[in-house]
């Protein structure tokens, strides 16, 4: 009996061990594959460490949280915007191209620490203290676009889009935001917007002319794919939101018209494409203008309605009074303040 607990103590310390050694193993392995990545070179990143980073997916949940804890720590530990712009990057990539297991560690690694409130995208000004600030300013701006298109993948679970299912099914993405209610389909569509707004919010675009283009270029090529990707997910919340229009509540409408507009904002702000894409007669705008102007009109109506409620509350509470007065004692003449029917 003793000899056979010793064998199983035995096995059990020998799968620890190599437990450890498999995620030593990934981690060292994902460190260099992440050096390799970044380099200090003010050029992308080659697709061939790209597609390293890529491999990770393919494994152990292990070797993919060690791929992400590394690109994270590169980010936090450099003082080289260049290389945080093409940390970023890699990050991107494998929220756009990545499979499901290295997904699913973006966020525990990258988004706001609900205990600690440490936001780990957030690169102050101090973290390049003798960088140059165009690349500087366009990697905190990078930083902040993933922190929000994170927020937006964990709050819609349809945008952004991942490589590997870019082909979904309209009918059953309509019946899922049918099944949503009036507040949780507003949260997705301020999400959405949110994102929009931060790609509007780019550097100036004669920081490209400085230094790094090519690195800002990339950058401003992955912002314009989310953008492309975005206008359609707000589209269909859009229309499914025009359809409600009459049941939504007063608070909900006043939202709907403060978000519409926030978007109607960026397109204001942001330069547009040579193709065209971004017109006043454009479907997308139109459509937008067209279901903010008819929930301005539902807030005025609903407005005019709590008036009409206060109103009418107000003269049955004066109605509840005189009444108690007329069973509580003799009746007493009440003056008004109108002389239409003084006798004359």
């Amino acid at each position: 009996m003793g000899r056979r607990f010793r064998g199983i103590v035995g096995a059990v310390k020998d799968t620890a061990s190599l437990s450890k050694a498999s995620l030593l193993s990934s981690s060292s392995d994902a460190q260099m594959a992440v050096l390799r990545a970044t380099t200090h070179h003010l050029e992308p990143s080659d697709p061939r460490h790209l597609a390293a980073l890529l491999a990770f997916g393919h494994g152990s949940r292990v070797a993919a949280a060690a791929c992400i804890s590394a690109l994270a720590a590169r980010l936090h530990s450099t003082r080289d915007p260049a290389v945080a712009i093409k940390s970023l990057l890699a990050l991107h990539h494998l929220l756009a191209r990545g499979a499901f297991i290295l997904r699913d560690q973006l966020p525990a690694a990258l988004l706001r620490h609900p205990a600690s409130g440490r936001n780990p995208l957030a690169l102050p000004a101090s973290a390049f203290p003798s960088a140059d600030f165009p690349l500087a300013s366009w990697s905190r701006w990078l930083a902040r676009l993933l922190e929000l298109l994170l927020l937006a993948a964990a709050t819609t679970a349809t945008f952004p889009p991942s490589h590997h299912h870019r082909v979904v099914d309209p009918a059953s993405s309509n019946d899922r935001l049918a099944s949503l209610l009036n507040r949780d389909l507003l949260i997705e569509l301020d999400a959405l917007v949110a994102v929009v707004e931060e790609v509007a919010r780019a550097p100036a675009a004669s920081a490209a002319a400085v230094k790094g283009k090519k690195l800002i270029s990339e950058a401003v090529r992955v912002a314009e794919e989310y953008m492309v990707t975005a206008e359609p997910e707000i589209l269909v919340r859009v229309r499914e939101l025009g359809e409600r229009i009459g049941s939504l509540g007063f608070a909900d409408s006043v939202e709907l018209v403060c978000l519409l507009r926030r978007l109607e904002e960026c397109k204001d702000r942001a330069d547009r494409p040579s193709d065209g894409r971004w017109t006043d007669d454009d479907w997308f705008w139109v459509e937008v203008r067209e279901l903010k102007e008819q929930a301005e009109k539902v807030v005025v109506r609903k407005e005019e309605e709590g008036r009409w409620r206060v109103r009418r509350e107000k003269l049955g509470s004066s109605s509840a009074r005189l009444m108690d007065r007329v069973a509580s004692g003799p009746i007493v003449p009440v003056r008004f303040s109108s002389s239409r029917w003084v006798d004359r």
